[in-house]
């Protein structure tokens, strides 16, 4: 299982970094004929688009998986670890319940798309293959908060894992205090 799950993060940081770097690229690809050459790649807006939307849907995974969203947890902190771990997996169940109300209509939209046999507007592939990110990014999602649920019911873990913004800026603070000039 560790394995499968090893290779799942490692995929899911690979096509982040392959999305990133590709609309990096594309991007400046287009800069460089714009100015240089006077020439315009007329697809080249529309594929950072696509690339762009699944950046975002496969990131919104990888940020649950690294505790990296932001989130106030005031009240959480204010109560003792059996409360906040009931109410870690209450946030966790309603995270899942957005995830399956969402990838349910993500499939239906993308199914939408498929039978009506759009093509993109600059690309000559239908719309429904960029779109498909849409239902797979939730899925990856639920996944992500699934597994954040079964850290709190076991008991490893307590709330969501959210960015704990202020002791970050106050540790940032200190740091910075405490260098030499």
């Amino acid at each position: 299982m560790s394995t499968i799950r090893l290779l799942l993060d490692r995929l899911e940081e690979g096509l982040i970094a392959l999305l990133l770097a590709s609309m990096t690229l594309i991007t400046f690809g287009q800069v460089v004929a714009r100015y240089v050459f006077n020439y315009s790649f007329v697809w080249a807006l529309e594929l950072t688009t696509f690339l762009f939307a699944g950046l975002i849907f496969i990131g919104m995974s990888y940020g649950v998986r690294v505790g990296a969203h932001i989130g106030v947890d005031l009240l959480v902190k204010s109560l003792g670890p059996r409360a906040a771990r009931v109410l870690g997996a209450i946030a966790a169940l309603l995270c899942m319940s957005y995830a399956v109300i969402l990838l349910v209509g993500g499939w239906q939209y993308v199914a939408k798309m498929y039978d009506v046999g759009i093509l993109a507007q600059d690309i000559p592939i239908e719309q429904w293959i960029p779109r498909a990110v849409l239902p797979a990014g939730y899925a990856l999602l639920l996944l992500r908060f699934t597994q954040v649920f079964l850290r709190i019911v076991t008991g490893r873990q307590i709330g969501l894992g959210l960015v704990d913004e202020a002791a970050e800026a106050l540790a940032q603070q200190h740091e910075e205090a405490t260098q030499p000039r």
